[in-house]
């Protein structure tokens, strides 16, 4: 990596959202809707335009950045942009632009209460994924890891209602618990390394760590990403977590909080462990394992779901650990299709949550029994939905096929021939769950009388939909096109393992 003078970006990013949440919540009820809506609009943008002006730089293989505060010498508060990073900030920053503008028509369009507190809390949830993003070291990610966990909360108990809370409960305990032992496994890693900077490669040798201790640490540290991420069997907040409303689903499920488990997972696996302490202390071994088992179960458990938000969580808990998997393999290939799929995962998955939100709103329809034709009325909506779940199950010229073919490629590569069959068992499941959504909703020769005339929902949950479909397409067939994503992930695959470029 080339060194570069201090460059102040990644700290004004993190510091963006964190003023437009701020703002949102003191100037409250007191400013209209459409102020409150322009401050996150304004947000949105600028913190998407700064993240984009430093693609050049990474691009370019210069390490840019600052420290914020040094608390005693070799602990610090530190900014500093890589490869990994860029690919989760840069998906994270256009998304929030798209569900801002999603937000307006579902939040408006259905009477929602709390409008408020739900869009102070949607920005502290970026300044906190940002925070994730741009983290040069343990404590850091950490600090914005908590952040995360408590600035979603508002919005997953957002209706304020008993099984709200319930779910809210449900999600502080399992994150909490599992921040609290992955605080346990720094301090532990610390004292027997005396660092915390993240190593592309991983800076946990051979000896740091008695070897019957280092699978206990390993553990300690990846809890807190397989949580967040929704690995089996730590996955149950994260279906009670539905209980929300879509754009906070959308939120949940592609933006920002199980993509921050499964970036931590890779930070934990590849940046601080690295592939030859994982490989010796068997955690890498167990953890794939863990992702094939929930990859197989969540998809059939999602088969079995009538209600299209609870079919579509358990279809995350699935897609999200082709991530943890694909980190797991300890390959060059893989570890490119696990990032990758961090963009496709994002893409598809919150096409899908965005269509049944705009359903829900328009039709007030939940359930897939009671979609029967309903492609007659949305016929914009459920082609978009139609195609999200073609790429969802890999098919070719889709987003999902790129980084589905990266991670069999590294499993090829690294003589897993079940993690292949597990990858085309998983893409057959996918069809089985999404596709009799699409044949119900395009039943040909079937009048439904509660879909009586065509009515798709309003634009400004329209056109985002629309949106991240031609995403879905166009980083199919162009990965890099616009922000050079899929070259990140090379880049990251390739310093992990050492590969020169």
């Amino acid at each position: 990596m080339i060194l570069t003078a201090l460059d102040y970006r990644p700290g004004i990013i993190v510091l963006v959202p964190l003023l437009a949440s701020c703002l949102v919540y003191v100037l409250g009820e007191r400013i209209r809707p459409n102020c409150r809506e322009g401050i996150t609009f304004l947000a949105a943008f600028t913190m998407a335009g700064l993240v984009y002006s430093m693609i050049p730089a990474a691009l370019a293989g210069k390490k840019i950045g600052f420290t914020l505060l040094e608390i005693v010498k070799g602990i610090s508060l530190r900014f500093s942009v890589d490869a990994a990073g860029m690919i989760f900030a840069c998906v994270a920053a256009t998304l929030w632009i798209v569900t801002s503008c999603y937000s307006i028509g579902y939040m408006r369009g259905h009477g929602e209460k709390n409008q408020t507190g739900y869009y102070a809390a949607f920005a502290m949830c970026l300044t906190a994924t940002m925070g994730l993003c741009f983290a040069a070291n343990l404590l850091t990610f950490f600090i914005f890891f908590e952040v995360l966990t408590v600035a979603t909360y508002p919005l997953v108990v957002h209706y304020r209602d008993e099984e709200g809370t319930r779910s809210g409960r449900k999600y502080l305990a399992y994150t909490l618990i599992s921040g609290q032992l992955f605080f346990a496994g720094i301090v532990i890693l610390y004292a027997c390394t005396g660092t915390m900077e993240f190593v592309p490669g991983g800076f946990v040798h051979r000896g740091d760590i008695p070897m019957p201790w280092m699978l206990a640490v390993f553990f300690l540290m990846i809890g807190a990403g397989i949580v967040k991420a929704g690995v089996m069997p730590l996955h149950s907040w994260l279906p009670a977590a539905m209980v929300a409303p879509t754009p906070v689903s959308a939120l949940l499920h592609a933006v920002a909080v199980v993509k921050a488990g499964a970036f931590c997972t890779l930070r934990i696996v590849l940046y601080v462990f690295g592939p030859e302490a994982a490989k010796s202390c068997h955690g890498s071994e167990i953890l794939a394992w863990m992702a094939v088992a929930t990859i197989l179960v969540s998809s059939l458990i999602a088969i079995r779901k009538d209600n299209l938000k609870a079919r579509l969580a358990f279809s995350t808990v699935g897609q999200l650990s082709y991530i943890i998997l694909g980190i797991s393999i300890l390959s060059p290939y893989a570890a490119t299709g696990a990032l990758y799929h961090i963009v496709a995962h994002a893409f598809m998955k919150i096409t899908l949550f965005m269509c049944a939100g705009a359903i829900f709103v328009t039709t007030h329809k939940k359930n897939i029994s009671d979609m029967i034709g309903i492609g007659k009325r949305m016929p914009v909506t459920m082609t978009c939905f139609t195609l999200a779940s073609l790429a969802v199950a890999g098919f070719p010229f889709f987003v999902g096929f790129v980084s589905k073919a990266n991670i069999i490629m590294g499993a090829v590569s690294m003589g897993k021939p079940f993690f292949v069959a597990t990858l085309i068992v998983s893409a057959l499941l996918a069809l089985t769950y999404l596709m009799p959504v699409v044949l119900m909703a395009f039943k040909r020769d079937f009048y439904n009388s509660q879909f009586p005339t065509y009515g798709e929902a309003s634009l400004p949950m329209l056109v985002p939909i629309v949106i991240t479909t031609a995403c879905s397409i166009i980083l199919g067939i162009m990965p890099n096109f616009g922000l050079h994503l899929y070259d990140f992930a090379v880049m990251a695959g390739n310093a992990i393992f050492g590969i020169m470029g």
